[in-house]
């Protein structure tokens, strides 16, 4: 046993990424293995029965769900990612000189076409 701790290098930079990561995979999985162990084991139809915010279900749970949800939340994640991208941009500005000005450009030229093109078909229109 001895020889594996000296094989252990502590003063490594990863090492206490390491012992986080072994600590909470062991806190994960006694917890998972304790509740298992501990919890109450009576099953009946009510504890199977689908509950959705104290409201019984009035339709199946395979309704077709309408395109324009998805593309509003598409419209949502192209966004979201834009913020993410000008962030650094507008951090790195000044170093980037002309190409990351143009390159930029035509990132947020992109978006304002896929926002036209989506505004056109009248994908932002919540009917």
């Amino acid at each position: 046993m001895s020889r594996y701790i000296a094989a252990l290098d502590f003063s490594h930079p990863y090492f206490p990424v390491l012992v986080l990561l072994v600590i909470s995979l062991l806190t994960a999985a006694g917890l998972v293995i304790l509740s298992h162990l501990t919890g109450p084991k009576i099953y009946d139809k009510i504890k199977y029965s689908v509950y959705e915010c104290g409201v019984d279900p009035l339709a199946p749970a395979r309704v077709r769900v309408s395109v324009k949800f998805y593309l509003v939340a598409l419209t949502f994640i192209v966004f979201d990612l834009e913020a993410t991208f000008l962030y650094p941009w507008a951090v790195l500005f000044r170093s980037l000189g002309w190409y990351g000005f143009f390159a930029m450009m035509f990132f947020l030229g992109m978006l304002a076409v896929g926002l036209l093109y989506e505004w056109k078909k009248g994908a932002l229109e919540w009917q």
